[in-house]
This record gives C-alpha cells, structure tokens and sequence, in this order.
C-alpha cells in the first residue's frame, strides 16, 4: 500500500509586508488628518502648560466653570465637558475605525489580526504589571493601574510629523491597527471598572435610542438633522446613567455600515468618518488637552514624579511596559504562528514603534481622572508623569527610528514612484501587462529624446566656428 503524500506546509504569512491598494490609501487619507490632528493637539497641550503655569487661577477660573443644563444632570464644568462630550467624538470615530477595521481592515482575518491583537493586549497587560509592581513595593495604590495602558495615536503620528520620519506604509498601519485594538480595550476597562453607581432608567433609555439609530441605519434614512439630535440625547442618557458618556459614541460608531454596496464608491461608515475625523482630530482632542495637560511643573513636583510609586509607575508603564509588552507580544506571536517578518525590515523597526506607541496622552489623561476622582492633587500629579513619560517614549522612538531613517525613505519612495502617471503607485503594477506596455512607451519616448539632444548637441559641435 503507498504511503500518503504529506500535504505541503502552507506559506508562511508575510508580516508588515505591503498593504493592498485601497488599504493604503485608506490608510494614507486617515492618516494625514491624524497627523495634522496630532501637531494642533501639540500646540493645545504646551498652550495648557503655559497657561496653567503661568496664569493658573484664570486656567482653573476657565476650566471649572460650570454651564448648561441641570434640569437634564448636564450642568457641568468646561473641563467636564472636554472629557465627557468632546471625547465622544474621538471615541465615535474610534468605533467606526474598529468596524472597518473588523470588515474589510487588518482585523478581518482572524490569522492576519491575531498579530496586532496580542501586541495590543500585551501592550496593554504589561504596562499595568509594571505600574501594579512599582505601587506594591513602594506601598503605593494601585488604582492607577490602567492609566499607562493606552496609545495615543494622534500623538504618535505628530511626533512622526515633527522628526520627518517616512515609515512605510506598513509600519504605520501596525501601528494604527494597535492604537485601534488599544482603544477597543480602553473603552472596555473604562465601561467595567470606573462605573460605580448604575441608573438602570436611563441606562434602558440610551439602549433604547442606540436600537433607534440602529433602525434608522438599516432603513436607510438620511439626514444629519436626524441623527445629531437622536445621537445628542443617546449621549445625554447615557451620561445620566452613570456609565461614562464616550461609551455612546463607540457604540453609534460600530453600528455604522463600513461594507459598500455595488454601485457604492464608499460606504456610509467611511463617508461619515472622512466627514467627522477632521473635527475630532481638530477640535474635540485639542480642546481636550487644552483643559486636561494644563498641570503644574514646578521642580518640586516634576522631582515628585520619580519619587512617587504611582507616578513612577506610569513613567515605567509608558516608557518600559509600553515598549516591552508590543515587542515581545508580537515577536511571540510570530514565534508561534506561520508569520514571517517582511524581509525589507528588522525586528529593531518593530522596537521602534513599540517604544513609539508608549505616547499615551488623551486617553491616559482620561483614565488618570477617573481612577484618582475627588483627589485633586494626586490627578496633578498623574497627568505629570503621563506627560512625562510620553515625552520621554518619543525622545527614545524618535531616536531609534532617526538611526533607520535612510532605509524608511527608500522604502516609501519605492511605494509613492508612479513613473507612468497612471495615479497607481508602480509597485503596485508590476504583474499588470498594460503596466509594462506603458513602462516600455515611457521609455521609447524617453529614449527617443535622449537621442534627438544628442543628434542636436553632435550638429552643432560639428559646425565650423564664425569668423571674429
């Protein structure tokens, strides 16, 4: 009897290998706003800390300034308002990047996306061992534990725009994909550990309006003048209900359809985000920041930040945990499936946008008001450290991914060269027989050219000189 043929081993799974074409340029349009975004957040939080220090009363006069509504339990501070409302936008714009990203992006496929969901996860796990390490020795608390857990992709991004680093294509989408699964685990530790006291009446009124926006999608109603409003009072309810107000916006982002229909040049979750990601990046972060970075950095406190376990701890979470936890995450996760790291780059790229995805700002910010509530100065004093030690993951990536910027730019050029004109990056063309007709006209008539200058130069060096 023959011995069975063994079936061959699959292909190993390029790893940060070359994007398809509408990913990429889905991910350069999302990424240019997150960058532009990411230098006005800049700008809004050393505004806050000039203020603060500066002119602190008038900044503390502005930002506990109460106003709107308490007939509704909306009658709240300006502050309040950045974190509580403005932060649902960003986080509306987070949910429908997860939809999209689970539909038709990196998460689709459960072996492509196990990759940047257990980078994510240890990216998240290690930095709260690390802060949970230094508060228990130093007989600190631990309710901080989730404050260095986060990445701040905007942040991030900005600080790729200030050191004009030109990662591939690649490399950024990693690192979007992770701020994506981040924020995903974000919304959920703020949803279960930071609600206390739940009103299940109003909590039954933000579901009930959340079935409402969902209906209306399924049947195809239109009309901003519908939404807004209805999406206004599911946040209103779901503020009243005790659980925190951005969990609304995820919610109404998730629901958005992020698949097109034939005939569809985009679907109406890419067309709302392309519409809403502007002014969250623009306007709702930044304000954020303006009334949330605005702490004192006096030198006793700035001392206090290395001194103190919970503030040591986030510095460490950011700088150590942050780093540590995506490397070694992802390094294992290729280890053990059948991935293989794109051979155009090195394990050192992947270090460098580990240590770049320990910028955790407006989400730490967040979760450092939450987890110290009513302790005024403790909140100073975490909001020091977030800064600091974001400050200090971008020194530390700028740097690595500075000692690798001449292979960056090869690779990017490589991707943006469009010899042709076509509108369709070349290496993107390279198996299209039309592309290598055009190639080949290109270079006919460039050689054809080339030709003619010679033909003209050998004429008139062979003409006889005139006379003086």
């Amino acid at each position: 009897m023959a011995t069975p043929t063994p079936a061959p081993p699959s292909p190993r799974r390029p790893f940060l290998g070359r994007l398809p074409l509408p990913e990429r340029n889905y991910l350069t349009n999302a990424l240019r706003t997150e960058t532009v975004g990411g230098v006005i957040l800049l700008v809004a939080a050393v505004a806050a800390l000039v203020w603060a220090n500066t002119f602190g009363s008038s900044y503390s006069s502005v930002s506990h300034f109460h106003f709107g509504p308490g007939v509704l339990g909306l009658h709240l501070s300006v502050a309040h308002w950045a974190a509580d409302g403005l932060l649902a936008v960003f986080f509306f714009v987070a949910g429908v990047e997860l939809k999209r990203e689970l539909v038709a992006g990196e998460l689709r496929d459960p072996k492509a996306a196990a990759l940047p969901v257990v980078a994510a996860l240890c990216g998240m796990a290690v930095p709260a061992l690390v802060y949970t390490l230094v508060t228990v020795v130093g007989d600190g608390s631990t309710g901080g534990w989730a404050v260095p857990t986060a990445t701040d992709i905007a942040f991030a991004l900005a600080v790729l725009a200030v050191i004009g680093t030109s990662l591939p294509a690649a490399l950024r989408a990693f690192l979007l994909t992770l701020a994506v699964v981040d924020d995903l685990f974000a919304i959920l530790i703020i949803a279960v550990f930071f609600t206390e006291n739940i009103d299940f009446v109003a909590l039954i009124g933000a579901f009930a309006g959340l079935a409402v926006f969902y209906l209306l999608l399924r049947f195809d109603v239109r009309g901003w003048y519908v939404y807004v409003p209805l999406a206004l009072v599911i946040w209103g309810l779901m503020y009243n209900s005790g659980i925190h107000a951005t969990i609304a916006g995820v919610a109404m982002g998730l629901m958005l359809r992020c698949t097109r229909r034939e005939g569809e040049e985009h679907s109406p979750g890419e067309r709302i985000e392309h519409l809403v990601r502007p002014l969250s990046a623009g306007l709702a972060v930044p304000l954020f920041a303006l009334f949330s970075a605005g702490v004192s950095l006096s030198g006793g406190a700035l001392a206090g930040v290395f001194t103190r376990p919970e503030t040591l701890g986030v510095v460490l979470g950011l700088v150590v945990g942050k780093t540590i936890g995506i490397f070694g995450g992802t390094w294992l996760a290729t280890r053990f499936t059948r991935a293989e790291l794109n051979k155009d780059l090195a394990w050192a790229d992947v270090f460098a946008v580990a240590a770049l995805a320990g910028i955790g700002f407006t989400v730490s910010l967040l979760i450092g008001e939450l987890a110290f509530a009513g302790d005024d100065d403790m909140i100073n004093e975490i909001k020091a450290s977030v800064l600091i030690g974001s400050l200090i993951a971008a020194v530390v990536s700028g740097v690595l991914l500075k000692l690798r910027v001449r292979r960056y730019r090869a690779l990017f050029d490589a991707e943006e060269l469009d010899e042709d004109a076509s509108g369709i990056p070349d290496i993107y063309e390279q198996d299209d027989p039309e592309y290598h007709l055009r190639m080949a006209a290109l270079y006919e008539k460039k050689a054809a050219e080339h030709r003619r200058l010679a033909q003209v130069a050998g004429a008139a060096s062979s003409k006889p000189d005139s006379p003086a």
